[in-house]
């Protein structure tokens, strides 16, 4: 896996993106774009303090900015009024200066809006719950993609892989690694499903099905992904580097679609996630390769015994789950927004969520559990929770379901001894 990231050594952390990205000083960063009607607003200052921090920057053309910070915490964000364009003034009721306290995630963006008529929708629960509603299918969605390869892989071969969360971070590093060398921005996210693809192949073929051969049992299995886990995410931090890089058009003005607002990304996000997620249903449902997968699923010895190469279906249960979380990840990095070499194990906890959730090794289990994780994740925020609980609370949910129902949402009740 390191020869596919000789692509992106530390070096190319310059990233071709055409809007302003934060210092790469720190790895964390305030962000935002300043629009009005539409319109970008340039030329206006941002003041960013707090925590005897004290910086400034100015909006870019695009109205992109964004000030670098040393650390997680709390900062005040002030925008110079006395910097807007002539007719432009901020929204009655916008806070300014406003506190912006850091999540989950290294980058946390914060929105000025500016004319009339805008406030009206701030403060207004239901349009921020129907927000919030969208916001988190579209992150459901993105984490069921990496669930389902997750689920695959447990479903055919029964080892529980650590290691899925830095297949999810290869996705996005490659896009920016194949992207910062000068390739075009679809063909940067192709090649990097095909190595995401490659990743999976790689990883059965020279250690899952070795250690299948010589009967090693799933929990020494288990052990090795986590080392895996860790030397991959190391590996990819030692070429990539510890900063935090935007891919292409990161950064983009919210739409309104009716009473929802939401951004372009997560709409694709959405959309793509969706349209996925249909297809590998169809192919397990429908397709001769599908059938065999879940034949595998439910007894590997059987369905050898009925003439099903039952190594030629995990290789490409590997391939395809390789694939699926890198496409998870490339999303992710919109959704955060950003990349960095260890955004893959900030997930790998709700990934694990949403499959126990849903009913380990059942693929549609996954999607219905990481669809609850996404929800609950993104409601937390409406109903006054702290962000730094965003993503506890949906695994206190599971914990809760779990419960009730051990077998999870889907999974079936079986006998053990």
């Amino acid at each position: 896996m390191a020869i596919l990231l000789v692509a992106a050594p530390a070096s190319l952390a310059a990233s071709p993106s055409p809007t302003p990205s934060p210092s790469t000083a720190s790895p964390f960063s305030i962000s935002g774009f300043l629009r009005n009607a539409g319109a970008p607003i340039a030329d206006v200052k941002i003041n960013v303090s707090g925590g005897g921090f004290e910086g400034s920057t100015t909006s870019g053309q695009n109205g992109s900015w964004a000030v670098g910070v040393p650390e997680k915490g709390t900062y005040k964000v002030e925008l110079d009024e006395s910097t807007l364009p002539e007719g432009i003034k901020l929204a009655d009721g916008q806070e300014n200066p406003r506190d912006v306290v850091f999540g989950g995630t290294t980058t946390q963006g914060t929105v000025f809006a500016f004319g009339e008529g805008i406030v009206v929708q701030q403060g207004n629960f239901g349009q921020d719950l129907i927000n919030r509603l969208v916001a988190g299918l579209s992150f459901g969605l993105l984490l069921a993609l990496a669930s389902v390869g997750l689920s695959l892989i447990f479903g055919t071969t029964g080892l529980t892989n650590f290691a899925h969360g830095e297949m999810v971070t290869l996705g996005a590093v490659l896009v920016f690694a194949f992207n910062a060398i000068g390739l075009p921005f679809w063909l940067a996210i192709v090649l990097a499903l095909l190595g995401g693809g490659l990743s999976g192949y790689i990883q059965d073929a020279g250690l899952w099905r070795p250690l299948r051969k010589r009967g090693t049992g799933l929990v020494p299995m288990m052990i090795v992904s986590i080392g895996l886990a860790l030397a991959v995410r190391y590996i990819i931090q030692f070429y990539f580097g510890g900063a935090t890089q935007q891919l292409p058009y990161a950064q983009s003005a919210e739409i309104q679609l009716g009473p929802i607002s939401i951004s372009p990304n997560n709409l694709a996000s959405l959309v793509i996630s969706a349209v996925v997620i249909v297809i590998v249903g169809l192919v397990l449902m429908k397709s001769r390769l599908g059938k065999a997968t879940r034949a595998v699923a439910d007894n590997p010895a059987l369905a050898a015994a009925s003439g099903i190469d039952v190594d030629r279906v995990i290789r490409i249960v590997w391939i395809t789950g390789g694939m699926l979380a890198a496409l998870g990840g490339i999303l992710w990095a919109y959704y955060r927004p950003g990349v960095t070499f260890n955004m893959g194990s900030q997930i790998l906890l709700l990934i694990f969520a949403g499959v126990t959730l849903g009913g380990l090794g059942t693929v549609f289990g996954a999607l219905i559990g990481s669809i609850i994780v996404g929800l609950f994740t993104e409601l937390t925020t409406v109903f006054g929770a702290p962000a730094d609980l965003k993503y506890v609370i949906p695994l206190g949910i599971m914990i809760i379901v779990l419960l009730i129902r051990p077998q999870g949402i889907l999974g079936r009740r079986e006998r053990v001894g």
